[in-house]
């Protein structure tokens, strides 16, 4: 089968599509045939070899997290999922034609695979870091990078709980951040005496690491009320970082049930073939997205 594959740490032109063995479904597993695949930062930051040091990988590597497709094999001890349906979820080098998932939903009526690869993982990184920030229905969460794949479920989850959200994102996104229902403003100089005018602060999200912690942490004036997942400094600053970690399973429900009600929509900014892996990488770090970035199989 086709699949993206790296042999060295680097920028994303290391990336290359390669023939390489299919995988097969272990216990508590399925199997997919790719439709698409969700492009996250995660992908681009073990590619870079950031996270070498604390979960090394062995080279040469597949890449991807997140995939929707049709299931074509079930693992043993599997139930209630079957050849043929078809599903989003969680597992590993999806940027394949084939991928085993360790996380699965059935595809929600009306999603498209390509809209569907986008929600396994910013859900459950929206929740765990609403959650970890403990901001209370009625209270205010500060949203720095709002517009991209994490901050739109984060405004929408938010929303939904009761709590009021301010999103910073670029000029260009200041609409689709207020359509989300958040307040919104724009992060160059002056953005913290901006956010400031909005309304106090109770907590804090850190969704794209562009230096702004310190001005979260006087906003917030809480190291404890700051979370971020894209700072890897910010620990000095006794900020937690939450980049990994979380229940997929539950994520993943979470994620069709809000769907299903109308209340979760993230848009598809735009869409790649596999062999443009390395194009889809650079965009994403180039950032100002609008909802996801996705590889079409």
């Amino acid at each position: 089968m086709k699949a993206v594959r790296f042999a060295e740490y680097g920028g994303p032109d290391v990336l290359h599509l390669a023939e390489v063995p299919e995988p097969h479904a272990g216990p508590g597993q399925i199997r997919v045939a790719v439709r698409a695949a969700g492009v996250n930062p995660h992908d681009w930051r073990t590619r870079e070899g950031q996270f070498r040091r604390i979960r090394p990988i062995e080279l040469p590597s597949g890449v991807g997290q997140d995939a929707s497709g049709v299931v074509d094999e079930v693992g043993e001890g599997v139930t209630g999922i079957a050849v043929g349906d078809q599903v989003l979820g969680r597992g590993s080098n999806t940027y394949a034609e084939f991928a085993v998932l360790s996380s699965w939903a059935r595809l929600p009526d009306g999603l498209s695979f390509a809209e569907a690869a986008g929600y396994p993982s910013v859900v459950e990184t929206a929740l765990r870091t609403i959650r970890l920030s403990g901001v209370q229905t009625g209270q205010t969460l500060l949203v720095s990078g709002a517009a991209g794949g994490v901050g739109s479920a984060v405004l929408q989850i938010a929303r939904d709980k009761g709590i009021k959200v301010i999103g910073t994102a670029g000029p260009a996104n200041q609409d689709y951040v207020r359509s989300l229902g958040a307040l919104a403003t724009t992060y160059d100089d002056g953005w913290v005496d901006r956010v400031r005018q909005l309304g106090k602060v109770d907590a804090a999200l850190d969704l794209n690491g562009a230096g702004v912690i310190r001005g979260l942490l006087d906003l917030t004036g809480d190291p404890e009320k700051v979370i971020t997942i894209a700072d890897l400094e910010a620990p000095m600053l006794g900020i937690r970082f939450a980049g990994v970690g979380g229940n997929m399973p539950e994520a993943l429900a979470e994620a069709v049930r809000l769907i299903g009600l109308g209340k979760l929509r993230i848009p598809v900014d735009k869409s790649y073939p596999l062999a443009e892996a390395s194009a889809a990488h650079a965009d994403s770090q180039a950032g100002h997205t609008r909802g996801r970035r996705v590889l079409l199989v």
